[in-house]
Order: structure tokens, then C-alpha cells, then sequence
């Protein structure tokens, strides 16, 4: 079962322990005082979220009063709140908490919908997060091990 969403945002690749030089040298036009876009998405299977690969197979069965894994629409919902709400159209360094001291990214956004998913989901359901930063850019994340 796997859901995908489109959400824009932007942000400024610029570490606070680094010097600006340092900065600059390390994330190039993307370190931009302006800050810079992207629509993050996907066209393979996903853009921000698979679910119940492999291993939730194990795990879960369908429902046999619903003939469902999970309803699409709860889905739809919990996607909303980890995803679109604090990241859609929005600047990820200013108006996102969490990027205040982390670096934005696209591996740590990935972290933070990980982390929001989890919080929203059934323990154990989610497999992993996807996010395409662009065309060529692709970070996938499963959380700890």
C-alpha cells in the first residue's frame, strides 16, 4: 500500500557551526542568503511515503470485515498532519521548528515526516520514507536501526 503527496517549500543548506566561507564551499548556490525551492515529489511508486513492503507483509493481514491493510482515507489524514501542514509552502529553516537547528536537508526532511509518520501511525507500519528532491535527487530513509 503506498501513498504519494506533492508539497513545495523552500530553504537555505547552511550549517551554524560552519563560517560562511566554510558554508559556501561545502553547499555551493543551495547555501543562497535568499534561500532556494523545491517541489518535493516522486513518479515512481511514491514521492514521500511507501508502505507494507516486505516486512509489513509479515506483520499485518487485511482486515477480512474491510478487505483492507489500512483505510486510505486515515491515510490520506495522517499524511496531512506530518507532512502537508508543517512543510507545504513553507520556508523549512523559518518556519519549521525543527529545521531552527538542523540543516535542512533532504535527508533530514525525510527524518522529520519519518518521525511524524510515527508518531501518527500503528506501531510497527511504516517501512520507509521517500523523498525526491528532484528528477536526480532521491533520499529513502527507514528509520533507526
Amino acid at each position: 500500500l503506498s501513498r504519494s503527496v506533492t508539497f513545495s517549500a523552500c530553504h537555505r543548506l547552511h550549517s551554524k557551526s560552519l563560517s560562511d566561507e566554510e558554508n559556501l564551499k561545502l553547499f555551493g548556490k543551495c547555501n543562497n542568503p535568499n534561500g532556494h525551492g523545491h517541489n518535493y515529489k516522486g513518479k515512481e511508486l511514491t514521492s514521500i511515503l511507501l508502505l507494507l513492503l516486505i516486512s509489513l507483509w509479515v506483520s499485518l493481514q487485511i482486515d477480512p470485515v474491510s478487505g483492507m491493510v489500512m483505510n486510505l482515507t486515515d491515510l490520506k489524514e495522517y499524511m496531512q498532519e506530518a507532512i502537508m501542514e508543517p512543510l507545504d509552502h513553507k520556508n523549512l529553516d523559518k518556519d519549521v521548528p525543527y529545521f531552527a537547528e538542523v540543516v535542512s536537508t533532504t535527508e533530514n526532511v525525510a527524518v522529520f515526516i519519518w518521525e511524524g509518520l510515527q508518531r501518527l501511525l500503528p506501531p510497527g507500519i511504516l517501512h520507509k520514507v521517500k523523498v525526491h528532491e528532484t528528477e536526480q535527487n532521491v533520499v529513502v530513509y527507514k528509520g533507526e536501526e
